[in-house]
């Protein structure tokens, strides 16, 4: 699915940014969710080595202790994201499976020689580019040590903190990151720091899921407890500093930080198997496991910490949400942005 490289340079004004959105979701013909695809994902315990750093606790679950409080979700078994047996995480498998197989959309999706891998979480997307891409040097950063110790030999990950001052010396051809929604004080920041570790030619790709949850037909009441979940997270990590940046903006803030023949590709992830089509009903019982799975985790710290709310409301709160992301009459989605860009191989200016 990678798409083709254009060679728009700085001399020249760019033209827009090209954007690709999906068409509308049938839903199926009775309210009936087939669960035979959910039941295909099972979820296995992570084990991680005691010795590597002792997580910070709270609220009951296990936090990074890297730069404590910076990054939501937590770090222990439950909160890592209902792992698969095959050793991927289901959120890198749900990614995977929208993009039909591909790790990326950008003409780095693969050839790269040089990437770097921006909040890696269980390291799924950097192992993956580095079997595909042997010739790839990988390195993916995270605030936690929850990688696995056996990877292939040109993938190595390092625990960092992103919004401190980045120490590599040698440039990348490829940077990625995926669901940072929330994670940075000015992510816009974030992205220009990207663009001046790229050698020029390289290429950022932003993959995230967009807030609030939609519906074409107005299933998705305002005041139901999954629109209200949406609003809450918006308003705890206002609160916190870190604000959920809109996704729908990710292209603007590429293209002011210099990236030219940037691309926005639009997809969905229904939020069960509500839908008719089988790809789609498929996606939707893998996003449902994947984020009703993990909405205690992230709400517990969310709201917690940016709302003040007590761990008891917070998982009563998400007990309501949880029926809502599983109720087949409700036909939301997670919209789903797929966000690239060139670092042009002129500066801006150069005749």
């Amino acid at each position: 699915m990678a798409l083709q490289e254009s060679q728009h340079e700085g001399g020249t004004p760019p033209p827009e940014p090209v954007i690709q959105i999906q068409d509308a979701i049938a839903a199926g013909d009775d309210d009936d969710a087939d669960s035979s695809i959910g039941e295909e994902v099972e979820q296995s315990v992570v084990s991680i080595s005691s010795s590597i750093l002792a997580y910070r606790q709270e609220n009951g679950r296990s936090y990074h202790a890297l730069s404590s409080g910076k990054y939501v979700l937590p770090n222990d078994e439950v909160g890592l994201i209902n792992r698969l047996d095959t050793g991927s995480d289901l959120q890198h498998e749900l990614y995977v499976r929208t993009l039909d197989g591909d790790l990326a959309v950008c003409p780095k999706a693969k050839g790269a020689k040089r990437v770097l891998d921006m909040g890696t979480g269980t390291g799924s997307w950097a192992i993956d580019y580095a079997d595909a891409n042997p010739q790839a040097e990988v390195i993916g950063v995270d605030l936690s040590p929850i990688q696995p110790a056996l990877v292939p030999p040109n993938v190595s990950f390092e625990i960092d903190d992103l919004e401190k001052e980045w120490t590599w010396t040698q440039k990348f051809d490829f940077i990625f990151a995926r669901m940072m929604l929330g994670c940075f004080t000015d992510f816009p920041q974030i992205i220009k720091v990207a663009f001046d570790n790229l050698e020029p030619g390289g290429y950022l790709e932003l993959q995230d899921m967009s807030l609030p949850a939609r519906s074409d037909d107005g299933t998705l009441h305002p005041e139901s407890y999954l629109s209200k979940w949406c609003r809450s997270c918006f308003e705890a990590g206002q609160n916190l500093g870190r604000p959920v940046f809109p996704t729908t903006e990710y292209k603007n803030y590429l293209a002011a930080a210099g990236f030219v023949d940037i691309v926005e590709v639009q997809q969905k992830w229904p939020t069960n198997p509500w839908p008719r089509d089988k790809k789609f009903k498929e996606l939707g019982a893998w996003a449902c496991a994947n984020i009703a799975g993990g909405l205690d985790g992230l709400s517990l710290a969310y709201f917690t910490r940016g709302l003040g709310w007590s761990t008891e409301e917070t998982r009563v709160f998400c007990a309501h949400v949880r029926k809502d992301l599983q109720n087949p009459r409700i036909h939301a989605y997670w919209p789903i942005y797929f966000v690239y860009g060139r670092k042009p191989l002129t500066p801006a200016g150069s005749p």
